[in-house]
């Protein structure tokens, strides 16, 4: 059976891209989000994709095995908002187990099916673990400083939650992502760990912090080097950045990861900046160009992308990535 941890030594591993893109292109309807599960609950579900790994599973997996057949090694689970505490939104906190267990266990049959094709290319599943919708290091409120809408002991027990379901449907590794508050990030950490002593079990663990704005800090003021200071207590197998910029202006902050961190690093930037529509612009093209630099400057030991990207993105930067040997680190 292959083993993430020695595939990272080997080559660069490619992580997929977007998921929200994706979904968007097939136009669901609110039926779609109902389908089989949710038939009579009280309040619109449009829009929260992860019930989709429950309802319209066929979806999820054809987007998985597109990001598979574009060449990614790494396909994260449909899992982003997979906590009671995100999912109280729409009033399903007690499905989240399921999201997370169905969203794992379709994308590990992705895996296996395309691991079987090429087993000299082994697939791997990431269980996406977001920030959630709250943040316990900042109030909501301007008029209270002091509030705050989650504690870390809930945070605690939403990760919790969600980790068991990604280890029992299947995920290989853990990627605790677009983090925007290192807090948060901690109670995922702590909660992953308490989870694996008591199951018994160790997974991998990837982190990936977002900058939020030319400042080069995350929402709740970290610099990159202080992220990644707050981070390296845990073993992880790589640490990285993803989302809010695009790839050409990440560089500066990827150069600082890959300089001071004895993890692999990662990368899974936008398609460019949104622009006045929302949409993202950048092409496969100019996508990969900007990756290759990040490649010629030996940063990188796992790369894909986030919002915007699609399957021929995840194609141009796995063809690019295949012509370079993965940072060298030492553990």
């Amino acid at each position: 059976m292959a083993n993430i941890l020695e595939e990272i030594k080997k080559r660069i591993l490619v992580l997929d891209g977007a998921m929200g893109t994706m979904i968007q292109q097939y136009k669901l309807e609110e039926e779609d989000f109902r389908k089989g599960w949710f038939e009579d609950h009280e309040s619109p579900l449009k829009g929260n994709n992860d019930l989709l790994s429950l309802t319209r599973p066929e979806i999820i997996k054809t987007i998985h095995g597109k990001y598979f057949e574009a060449g990614a090694d790494i396909v994260e689970t449909n899992t982003f908002s997979g906590t009671w505490i995100a999912q109280a939104d729409y009033g399903l906190e007690k499905y989240a187990y399921d999201i997370n267990f169905h969203g794992a266990k379709l994308a590990k049959e992705a895996a296996e099916e395309y691991t079987a094709k090429n087993p000299e290319k082994p697939r791997f599943v990431a269980g996406s673990i977001g920030p959630t919708n709250r943040t316990a290091s900042i109030s909501p409120d301007v008029n209270n400083p002091a509030f705050r809408n989650v504690s870390y002991d809930e945070l605690v027990d939403a990760y919790k939650e969600q980790t068991k379901g990604l280890i029992d449907g299947g995920a290989d590794v853990l990627l605790v992502e677009t983090v925007f508050d290192t807090l948060n990030a901690k109670a995922a950490l702590f909660a992953i760990q308490t989870v694996y002593e008591e199951m018994g079990v160790v997974l991998p663990i990837m982190v990936s912090g977002t900058i939020t704005d030319a400042s080069g800090r995350t929402l709740t003021g970290q610099t990159t080097e202080a992220f990644h200071i707050s981070m390296q207590h845990a073993p992880l197998l790589s640490i990285g950045l993803n989302c809010a910029l695009g790839a050409k202006d990440m560089k500066p902050y990827l150069t600082v990861l890959a300089k001071e961190s004895h993890f692999g690093v990662s990368a899974h930037p936008n398609a460019g900046l949104p622009n006045e529509f929302g949409e993202y612009d950048e092409t496969p093209e100019m996508m990969g160009e900007q990756i290759r630099d990040f490649l010629n400057n030996n940063l990188l030991n796992i790369v894909g992308g986030c919002c915007g990207t699609s399957p021929a993105h995840i194609k141009a930067i796995a063809d690019i990535a295949a012509e370079y040997k993965p940072r060298v680190y030492q553990v």
